[in-house]
This record gives structure tokens, sequence and C-alpha cells, in this order.
């Protein structure tokens, strides 16, 4: 396939080449991966994604948005590194996070990990750079390939809800290990995302559905 493939195209590939995810294809509709091209903004969402892990969404958010403010409401590595971690600890980020931002904006700083431009990079070359940083694995590394660049070509076995989706999708007993999922994906190759996507959409279409009837006789 063309590395200049469609969402429509990749979509339909993936159908074509497995069933089971045909079917949530069809109940789910069209994917939506859409790619930011402001590479401007890459650093503030990095920065957001740390802030968010193992956090649940509100107090993430009340944490993000004190931080924001104490370095000045501009989320550069410039408005990060002039303020003192001391402050940014001050408004209730973890000492593990501040480390983790401060490293980060560190890292791109000195052209470690260059987010103007990276998109012209590989794959393999960006994670390579990010996971460098304290606080960015390979997971949020995939996420960012995906909902920041749109690469098509991402298969995130350690995300949980991609391999509970599969197991939907494909009516397993178990959700598979990531070991067990990683060589599943070989056959949606150069379109690996979009089986991802639909994994999720599996979860989704789950959660979504009301709960199954129980038989039986009703009391009088």
């Amino acid at each position: 396939m063309s590395p200049r493939v469609s969402l429509a195209e990749a979509t339909r590939e993936v159908a074509r080449r497995d069933p089971a995810l045909a079917a949530i294809i069809e109940r789910a509709g069209p994917c939506r991966l859409k790619a930011n091209r402001d590479e401007s903004g890459f650093f503030a969402e990095l920065v957001e994604s740390i802030m968010y892990q193992q956090l649940a969404g509100a107090a993430a958010a009340a944490i993000h948005g004190r931080f924001v403010t104490a370095i000045g409401d501009t989320v550069t590595p410039e408005a990060v590194l002039r303020t003192p971690e001391m402050e940014i600890r001050a408004a209730g980020v973890s000492g593990a996070k501040a480390a983790a931002v401060r490293d980060l904006a560190g890292k791109v700083a000195d052209g470690t990990v260059p987010l103007i431009g990276i998109s012209r990079l590989g794959d393999d070359e960006i994670v390579e750079r990010l996971v460098q940083v304290r606080g960015i694995g390979r997971w949020t590394a995939e996420m960012f390939l995906m909902f920041r660049l749109r690469r098509l070509d991402v298969w995130p076995v350690d995300d949980l809800g991609v391999r509970y989706g599969w197991a939907l999708a494909h009516g397993l007993a178990e959700t598979p290990k990531a070991r067990a999922l990683e060589p599943e994906g070989d056959r949606f190759r150069p379109v690996r995302s979009v089986a991802a996507y639909y994994c999720w959409e599996a979860v989704h279409l789950h959660r979504a559905a009301p709960p199954a009837r129980k038989e039986g006789r009703s009391s009088r």
C-alpha cells in the first residue's frame, strides 16, 4: 500500500484482512485519527500527557491548570526551565512529574528531542528519542505517533484497551498478553494504527451495549 494511503482506504484494507474487525468497523463508522500539524504545540501536549498519567481526569485537569499558571500561562521549554521546581511542586505536581517535565524541557531545548521538524523523522526514531525523557515510555510515544502525527503503522500492544478490544472483537475468553498480540498485527501492516483504533472502538461499543436480558420465570 502507498505510504500516503487515506484513512478510508486503510479502513477498507483492515476490514478485508479481518472479518471480525470488519464487523466492528460496520458498527463504529469511519476512523477518526486526525493529525495535528502544529508542531509548536507538541511540547505542551507531551507535558499534558505526563500530567495526566495515573490520575483521574478532573484531578489531572486541576493540577495541569495550576501548573500552567505557575509557569506563566505559556507552556514552553523556556518557561518550564526558568520556573523553580519548588513553584512547580507547589501547584500540586508530584516530584516525579516535575522532574519529568523539566527533563523534557531540557531535552527539547538541547535538541535531544527536536519537536520542531519531528514529523520528518521515522516512527522508530521518534520513539527512540521520546523514551529518553524521564516519564515518557513507549506507550506515550506511540500515542503521540498515532494521535499527533497520524502515523498509520503503530501497533500499541501495551495498551490494555487494544488488547481487550481485540478479545471482544474476536470472541476470546481471555484478554491476550502484549507478547501474544504482537504478531497478530503483522497482517495489518502498514495500517496497524487503524486496526488498533477499531480495537478501542470494540470496547466503546461493548460498554454502550445494553446488558443482556436474563431468561427466567418472573415472580408473582
